[in-house]
């Protein structure tokens, strides 16, 4: 299926994306980028042990930076010195061809991606030799499977060439931008249908096959991640990606985290919903206060603006929330609560993440030895810039496991009123994330698919009124 309309005719803009590399390179380190090439394989096809079936192939993220190109056994060389791009497909199996087809010839490789030069696999050894004999260093991320006979040519794991791909990913260009949002505009339809499917939904499987199925129909047969689909108190583990629990009358709320992905770039979106379209006054109060913290820290997105800022406000936020329902106990005050830290263990991740061609997209340094629990599982620590692309994901949990130890240590459970706090651990947890790219003046906001309360109490229930009949649902 075709992609967004707006790059019709366009190609992938790998050739800007290896001067981008370079120009950060030369920033870090100009003797070490002086007279460089770089030169990264992608993936390719790999059998399963004992099995002729191969497994399925995800491209090496700097790969497709480099090349946007999917085709297993490609590589790619970037001539710094001459500014020339080579990208090299696999060779022509002509044994495999009665089975899997004719391969993209190289006039419809030139045609279809932004490079200099389009080679068959059988030339890159001379090539690269040939560089090797000019003493011309040649970067590579890595030596692996796919790039083991050129060993000898190559200079894996240099960290400033790494730093150069980072920073490069970091700033999403015009085309990166429109694949993205095609990728949070089919993950919208597919949170739809989870949140109109309930008559079909007995089970969290349900809910992973329902988005699934809608990613499906509109072209993208890849997940960003492995979907999270949970109910009542499942809801409470983080990445909760068995999604096997029925999902039983007392189970009232349901969490599905999911994205799809379009050519290699992710979305990664969070709902959550009352199963039978009527929020519980608990499901519903800490709904609306991670609502609140995602409502807040969103209005405070624009470059500049540090993400470390942004995050403690989403926790002095849900310490308000809890002294209102009196969660924490009101003698303290929020200056006093946040201090403590006693929140890390009810808001135990961070309020969001770089996103691009990984859910956790490179570039956000994170420091997960950082003393601080409120700080230590961030995965963004540093300012933002237009152009980036990034998650605004508060949550609220209820995990008999994260809060084991703080229900014992008198230091923090004096500020923790348990029989109110008895009244919320059916929910599990609760999570909100939409997509958001950070412009000039402030945000745009990728997700659209709605987080009003009430809207989605409307939706679930316009599914309730179908009942099963309503779906095609043959088991």
């Amino acid at each position: 299926m075709s992609g967004p309309p707006s790059l019709v005719g366009k190609k992938y803009p790998a050739k800007q994306h290896a001067r981008t590399v370079y120009s950060h390179l030369v920033h870090k380190n100009e003797v070490s980028a002086k007279g460089s090439a770089f030169f990264v394989s992608g993936e390719d096809l790999e059998l399963y042990l004992y099995c002729d079936q191969t497994k399925p192939v995800r491209q090496n993220r700097y790969f497709f930076y480099l090349t946007g190109c999917d085709i297993p056994g490609s590589h790619v060389l970037y001539n710094t010195v001459k500014d020339h791009l080579t990208l090299y497909l696999p060779d022509i199996d002509y044994e495999d061809v009665m089975w899997s087809g004719l391969p993209l010839s190289l006039e419809a490789a030139a045609e279809k991606f932004d490079a200099d030069e389009i080679k068959y696999a059988s030339a890159l050894h001379a090539d690269l030799e040939e560089f090797h004999n000019d003493k011309v260093t040649i970067f590579t991320t890595d030596i692996n499977k796919f790039n083991t006979k050129y060993e000898g040519f190559l200079q894996p794991g240099n960290k400033d060439f790494f730093y150069a791909l980072d920073e490069s990913r970091l700033i999403k260009d015009w085309y990166e931008i429109e694949l993205m949002k095609h990728a949070a505009k089919i993950t919208d339809n597919c949170h739809f249908a989870v949140m109109s499917a309930t008559p079909i939904e007995t089970n969290e499987t349900h809910i992973h096959a329902e988005f699934l199925y809608h990613a499906l129909r509109q072209g993208s047969k890849y997940q960003s991640y492995d979907p999270i689909c949970c109910a009542g108190e499942t809801c409470s583990t983080l990445h909760w990606v068995k999604n096997d629990e029925e999902i039983t009358p007392d189970k009232k709320s349901v969490l599905i985290d999911a994205g799809a992905e379009w050519s290699c770039y992710a979305s990664d979106v969070t709902r959550c919903f009352p199963i039978n379209g009527d929020w519980t006054k608990e499901h519903l109060e800490i709904y609306n206060a991670v609502l609140k913290m995602q409502s807040v820290t969103k209005e405070m997105i624009k470059p500049g603006a540090s993400w470390d800022v942004l995050h403690l406000t989403a926790h002095r936020i849900m310490i308000e929330e809890f002294l209102k329902l009196g969660i924490f106990k009101k003698e303290y005050t929020v200056d006093e609560l946040f201090e403590s830290k006693v929140s890390a263990r009810f808001f135990p991740h961070g309020l969001g993440h770089l996103l691009g061609m990984d859910t956790h997209d490179v570039g956000g340094y994170p420091n997960y030895s950082d003393p601080d629990p409120l700080l230590q599982y961030l995965r963004l620590r540093r300012d933002l810039q237009a152009g980036m692309v990034l998650t605004d994901e508060p949550g609220i949990y209820f995990s008999p496991f994260l809060l084991e130890d703080t229900l014992k240590d008198p230091t923090k459970v004096k500020y923790i009123n348990k029989d109110v706090l008895d009244k919320y651990w059916y929910i599990g947890g609760v999570r909100i994330e939409d997509d958001i790219l950070v412009t000039e003046d402030g945000y745009e906001n990728f997700t659209g698919i709605t987080s009003d309360p009430e809207e989605i109490s409307k939706i679930v229930r316009a599914g309730l009124a179908k009942g099963k009949e309503g779906f095609h649902n043959v088991v």
